[in-house]
């Protein structure tokens, strides 16, 4: 009867690990971000930043040592974070902070768009492990991307120029990550329809 009864644990190991990778990679992101937005709420935006790089050293770190790696965009965004947290900190004004998410999604559109005028879709290196698609598909799903990291440019720069500083670190917590999210989910149709052919 131990026998029989083995099997089925084995069988669902694979399934917790899977699932435990995806929650580490979700509080990477997250978790930070969370810690930035109680701790500006607590103690303003200058000691909030302050933990903010705090955060996401621990994060990175984490991910590194759980997943094996960091992820590309999460290690890009974490070493804005510290440069700009830093400058934050030293000329004491919270602009550098504030422009952080622009920047960064500048500098991502840019890549995107850079590697396509030049014929290569850099996007396939970042989710080529986790999709099969065709190169038009690999195409419009970079456009897409990257435009969508341009809006997000512009709409960092629009909340927090007219704004308060509270407002807008909510907004990076409750405004940008569920947007991100409903437009990654968005893009679900066009994964269906260029997926590469198995046969």
């Amino acid at each position: 009867m131990s026998e029989p009864g083995d099997k089925p644990t084995t069988d669902k190991a694979p399934e917790v690990e899977i699932d435990a990778r995806q929650i580490v990679k979700f509080a990477v992101e997250l978790g930070p971000l969370v810690v930035f937005f109680i701790v500006n709420s607590q103690a303003g935006i200058f000691v909030g930043t302050a933990w903010f790089m705090v955060a996401t050293t621990i994060a990175l770190t984490v991910s590194r040592v759980v997943l094996g790696r960091i992820p590309v965009m999460p290690l890009v965004s974490g070493v804005c974070i510290l440069f700009f947290g830093a400058l934050t900190l030293w000329l004491n004004d919270s602009t550098f902070i504030k422009i952080k998410p622009t920047i960064v999604n500048l500098l991502f559109a840019s890549v995107l768009f850079g590697g396509l005028a030049f014929g290569h879709s850099l996007l396939k290196y970042v989710l080529g492990e986790a999709f099969s698609l065709t190169e038009e598909g690999w195409r419009v799903l970079t456009i897409r991307w990257g435009l969508f990291f341009l809006f997000l440019a512009v709409l960092n720069e629009i909340v927090w120029r007219n704004f308060s500083e509270d407002f807008w670190v909510s907004f990076k917590l409750w405004g940008l990550m569920p947007i991100t999210m409903v437009f990654a989910m968005s893009q679900v149709g066009l994964l269906q329809r260029y997926e590469k052919s198995k046969g």
